[in-house]
C-alpha cells in the first residue's frame, strides 16, 4: 500500500474511532464528565499505538523519520476533521474551547509515533553493532 494512502487511512481511522465511541458515550459527558475526559484520550492513545506499531513493523529503516511523519500527520488529519464538525459544522463549538478541549489532547499522537520511532531506530542500530 502507498505510503501516503496508508498514513491518510491509519490517520482517519485514529480520527473516527474515538469519534465514535465519543458519540457512544456522550451522556457521560454530561453526567460524569471527568470520567469522559479520563477515557478519551486512553483511547486515542490505544489507536495510536496500535497503528504506529502496524505502520513502524513494516518498514525497513528511517524509523524516527517516519515517526515523526506520520505523528505529524495523524495530528493534522484529526484536527482538520474535528473542525469541520465542531468549527464550520453542526456544533458551532468556539475555536478557544475546541483548542483547550479537544485538540491539546491529540499532541499525545505525535509523541507516541516519534517515541516508538526512536525506540525502534535505536534498535536498528544496536543490530547493526551486533
Amino acid at each position: 500500500m502507498n505510503r501516503y494512502l496508508k498514513t491518510g487511512l491509519f490517520g482517519f481511522m485514529i480520527w473516527l474511532i474515538p469519534f465514535a465511541v465519543s458519540v457512544l458515550i456522550f451522556p457521560l459527558r454530561v453526567s460524569q464528565r471527568q470520567l469522559f475526559e479520563s477515557i478519551m484520550p486512553v483511547i486515542i492513545a490505544i489507536w495510536t499505538v496500535f497503528f504506529s506499531i502496524f505502520y513502524l513493523s513494516r518498514i525497513k529503516s528511517n524509523f524516527l523519520k517516519e515517526g515523526i511523519f506520520i505523528g505529524i500527520a495523524w495530528l493534522l488529519i484529526s484536527i482538520l476533521l474535528d473542525l469541520m464538525i465542531f468549527i464550520v459544522g453542526p456544533l458551532k463549538m468556539p475555536i478557544w474551547d475546541y483548542a483547550t478541549d479537544i485538540a491539546v489532547t491529540y499532541l499525545m499522537i505525535p509523541v507516541i509515533t516519534s517515541g516508538f520511532g526512536y525506540l525502534m531506530e535505536q534498535r536498528a542500530l544496536i543490530n547493526l553493532m551486533d
